[in-house]
């Protein structure tokens, strides 16, 4: 199936009955409002990343972000609220390459590129943090059902930009026939967060560079060399 960021999201909202949040986009917002509200998304979203949601509390937000109580309930209704807008700010940045991790993938450099700037990113925190999006998925609860979500559709996102990858590979001769695009792409994700995830526990990046060479070395072994032009035409002949 091919992805639609809006249809995904539009089934995200639409899947909320009780949608509270005030909307993302407000073309009467001044330019300091815009500023001053994707400042709050910045800090909250390192604040997120480095000790979690649940001990992310507003006020830490307001002082570390340099805002009042005001705006920040001004821009937010809720943490709940804010919570959902910054994994928004967090799709968007994938889905405009703004990410820190290139996730427009067209080569098989490309994808390997894509597993080393992960490890790049822990190593830029000491191995302190794991993915942000792991991260936030590891204090999911069952009546975490907004976030679940959000974080889902995130998720989807990087599955379809691999998927779509490994689609075209195969497409061009380059990847086994027997090869399942949807299960590649559900194990590099697979792979990474696991990677990452103990990183983060051992402290150490070298676990995680282990198990991206085993990863990339069990893909690989999907590769395929496509056949030299001509060949099936003096075959047939």
């Amino acid at each position: 199936m091919t992805f639609s960021y809006n249809m995904l999201r539009y089934m995200v909202e639409r899947s909320r009955p009780e949608f509270k949040y005030k909307r993302s986009a407000n073309p009467d917002m001044t330019t300091k409002g815009q500023e001053t509200r994707q400042r709050i998304l910045r800090v909250a979203a390192d604040l997120f990343h480095k000790q979690g949601i649940r001990a992310t509390s507003p006020d830490e937000i307001i002082e570390a972000s340099g805002t009042g109580k005001g705006q920040f309930y001004h821009y937010f209704k809720n943490k709940e609220g804010l919570v959902h807008e910054v994994l928004l700010w967090h799709a968007n940045a994938i889905k405009s390459g703004t990410a820190p991790i290139n996730y427009e993938i067209d080569s098989w450099e490309d994808l390997e590129d894509w597993f080393r700037a992960h490890i790049e990113l822990q190593r830029s925190f000491g191995m302190t943090r794991g993915c942000p999006f792991g991260t936030a998925a590891n204090e999911v609860t069952e009546e975490d059902e907004l976030i679940r979500q959000d974080l889902n559709l995130i998720f989807e996102m990087i599955e379809s930009l691999l998927r779509t990858f490994f689609v075209k590979e195969k497409a061009r001769g380059r990847l086994r026939p027997d090869a399942s695009e949807q299960r590649l792409a559900v194990f590099c994700i697979s792979a990474i967060q696991g990677a990452m995830l103990l990183g983060k526990v051992k402290r150490d990046s070298g676990y995680v560079e282990a198990a991206v060479q085993e990863a990339l070395a069990h893909i690989n072994a999907y590769r395929s060399q496509p056949e030299p032009a001509g060949t099936a035409a003096s075959s047939a002949s």
